[in-house]
């Protein structure tokens, strides 16, 4: 009994390593949820990359229009920067707290994240505004061209984060922190996190060497 034995597990450890691979199943929800919004995430991130590649190209051709140093606001734009950064910090806050059931504490981390975003997308609008009141709209030139669809798509993603975000409240107010209402929250944070890396980017390259004499 003991050599069929030893003979069977040679069969299925033929390099006698005498290791034992447990299969513990599928994976949780969660973390199946997450990944396929990596996933997501990453298709987004090549979107932007083509608006960044286009702006890149772009950016020279003023057609004896503006340049980025004289059209951009620094200081509205360094606003935009630390209200966006600031709604990172407190959208891990509402993360932190509906892990740990913390209604008081969720509510005020998504509203000082959702008010953040907000005037985020004042400031951007008026910068817009203002833009195509003194003639620079985005048929002005190839540049400007570039410069509103790389920068209001971000936008148009800040607009849908705020209505996501407020439905993430809707929602754990009528039905409490469930289980699916948690990998939403994942879903949620990871796409606002990833909205504030672009917008490094977009400040980085549009704003900061587009201001450059």
């Amino acid at each position: 009994m003991a050599m069929t034995a030893t003979a069977s597990h040679a069969h299925a450890d033929p390099h006698h390593i005498g290791l034992v691979i447990e299969h513990p199943g599928p994976a949780p929800k969660r973390i199946v949820t997450a990944y396929g919004f990596w996933i997501f995430l990453l298709s987004d991130i090549v979107m932007f990359s083509c608006f960044f590649a286009a702006y890149a190209v772009l950016s020279g051709q003023t057609a004896g229009g503006p340049k980025g140093a004289e059209i951009f606001e620094q200081r509205n734009v360094a606003i935009e920067t630390v209200c966006l950064l600031l709604s990172s910090f407190t959208c891990g806050m509402a993360s932190i707290a509906a892990d740990v059931r913390n209604r008081f504490w969720f509510y005020l981390s998504m509203t000082v994240t959702c008010v953040l975003g907000l005037i985020f997308l004042v400031l951007e609008f008026r910068e817009f505004a203002d833009l195509i009141a003194r003639g620079y709209g985005p048929s002005r030139s190839a540049f400007l061209t570039a410069f509103f669809s790389l920068v209001g798509c971000h936008g148009l993603h800040v607009s849908a984060g705020v209505l996501w975000l407020l439905t993430m409240m809707a929602q754990v107010f009528a039905k409490g922190f469930r289980a699916d209402i948690l990998r939403r929250m994942t879903c949620f944070a990871l796409f606002w996190h990833a909205l504030d890396i672009v917008w490094v980017a977009v400040f980085s390259v549009v704003y900061l060497l587009g201001s450059a004499p």
